[in-house]
């Protein structure tokens, strides 16, 4: 084990920090979809419901290597079919995408809760002061939702950064991937998973942790308003 660390430690070291690249980005579009589908699912209007819950179904009861292999080679296929235009995503981008409608969808639902926890008399006094919906819904609702969806929003990270090892089946050069590359040249897998298991989870308690002190800070602040 030691001696793959020495070797190969750079590599892993790297590959963590395309892992936790990937899932940035996978979180970070995934909030944008989940803000647009969360709003979407809670506004009175039954067909932007019927959409958003189409939306979070869908993406939900899809594995996520399915949903993979579907954006790197069937979306591609389906451009060049019916556009006649030859167009591949790179791994970064397929994973990004992957991750993002995959994160979107649990983010639509974090978003909605988070929501409908606060005290429907904030929208109508915001209403009563002459704002409309969505300027209430921006100034007033989602400020004090937000403060509350903080320790979801980072254990969705970490589930997340847990997701990303799905995409080695697409070439992504995250931590399993090159896991894999580094077995095939020494032939050690059990040193070589037992890094990459030490890795991931020094990642992710230092996220729960994160998630933790937040949600106690949050409780007290709550005690204290």
């Amino acid at each position: 084990m030691i001696e793959i660390l020495k070797t190969y430690g750079p590599l892993l070291s790297k590959a963590m920090g395309q892992t936790l690249l990937l899932a940035l980005w996978g979180l970070f579009f995934g909030c944008i979809l989940g803000i647009i589908f969360g709003l979407m699912s809670v506004v009175d209007n039954k067909a932007t419901k019927i959409i958003a819950k189409i939306y979070v179904n869908l993406i939900r009861g899809v594995p996520m290597i399915v949903l993979a292999f579907f954006v790197f080679y069937g979306v591609p296929y389906g451009i060049r079919t019916i556009l006649g235009y030859k167009y591949t995503f790179t791994a970064l981008q397929a994973g990004t995408i992957c991750l993002a409608l995959n994160c979107g969808a649990y983010m639509s639902e974090i978003i909605r809760a988070g929501i409908q926890s606060i005290d429907p008399g904030q929208m109508e006094a915001a209403r009563s002061l002459g704002l409309s919906y969505w300027r209430s819904m921006y100034r007033v609702v989602l400020p004090q939702a937000i403060k509350n969806m903080i320790p979801s929003i980072v254990n969705q990270f970490i589930i997340t950064l847990k997701d990303t090892s799905i995409l080695s089946v697409i070439g992504f050069p995250e931590l399993v991937n090159k896991a894999q590359n580094v077995i095939a040249r020494t032939f050690k897998s059990f040193q070589t998973w037992g890094i990459v298991a030490v890795m991931y989870l020094i990642v992710i308690l230092i996220l729960q942790q994160v998630a933790n002190a937040l949600e106690r800070r949050l409780s007290r602040d709550r005690k204290q308003n």
